[in-house]
């Protein structure tokens, strides 16, 4: 980690999307407003906590492949609180001189980087304060630590489906595949409403009612966001089902349909 960064105010009044996610995997950089709000979820779902795991992990398999491929940049968006093993700790495991940054809007986040976002001494590891909604300042900040004439893993694990349309989530995924050179991936897991429609649509309706979107998409939808790309094999799949040799299976993986997709595709 370089850089100094300014201190942090954290809104404790309403339930944010990364604090939730770190409920779910049992951690403890989340407040009251977020379990309450969890727990809500788990009562329309009881998968939940599952989901969010089989997500990190197909976080951690996609980057061992990438690595594996000889890609030795990542930009991860929508990072969430930090939780080992995380990206950088996975690239550089394989490639030590790998250069990561992360991006995420919480100040929690932020508040955790520092302490928790060390890498090797041959790679980089930064952290930008940033909503992906901001592509121009995510780029700007990117571009200080990767080389954007070489290859780079874009990767945006369990955050597009709280980017609705109307916030052009498509199109701020080609803002910044736009910036990329060729050889550099893209990989995405999202929710869907596709096997569980109607806990999907309750779901929907509590987050909307705290103020949190949630734009669960169809496998259709899902995949316009690789359009133009070339797929990786196996292609859009649920995610547990993505190169599962390349890590551990997650307890519960098998309990029904996961309610999501995961995919990598390459800029060509």
């Amino acid at each position: 980690m370089t850089g100094q960064q300014p201190p942090v105010e954290i809104d404790t009044s309403k339930p944010h999307t990364a604090r939730m996610y770190d409920w779910y995997l049992g951690g403890k950089d989340n407040y009251p407003v977020d379990e309450a709000m969890g727990r809500q979820m788990l009562a329309l779902d009881p998968r939940v906590p599952v989901m969010a795991r089989v997500n990190r992990a197909f976080m951690q398999r996609a980057t061992r492949w990438l690595a594996g491929q000889g890609i030795r940049q990542f930009l991860d968006i929508g990072t969430g609180i930090p939780t080992e093993p995380n990206l950088h700790q996975v690239a550089q495991e394989i490639a030590p001189d790998a250069r990561v940054v992360y991006c995420d809007n919480d100040p929690i986040v932020l508040a955790h980087a520092g302490a928790l976002l060390r890498g090797t001494d041959e790679g980089v590891t930064e952290y930008i304060q940033a909503d992906v909604r901001e592509p121009e300042a995510i780029l700007e900040g990117a571009r200080k630590i990767l080389d954007f004439d070489q290859p780079v893993a874009l990767s945006l694990i369990a955050l597009l489906h709280f980017v609705s349309d109307e916030d052009g989530a498509h199109e701020l995924v080609g803002r910044l595949l736009a910036e990329l050179p060729s050889g550099s991936h893209l990989v995405i897991s999202h929710a869907t409403s596709d096997f569980t429609p109607e806990e999907s649509k309750a779901a929907t309706e509590k987050l909307k009612a705290a103020g949190v979107t949630l734009a669960l998409r169809s496998r259709e939808e899902f995949t316009r966001f690789f359009d133009g790309l070339e797929p990786v094999e196996p292609g859009v799949q649920v995610p547990h089902l993505w190169h599962p040799e390349l890590g551990e299976p997650v307890p519960g993986q098998d309990d029904g349909v996961i309610p999501g997709y995961g995919a990598v595709g390459r800029k060509a």
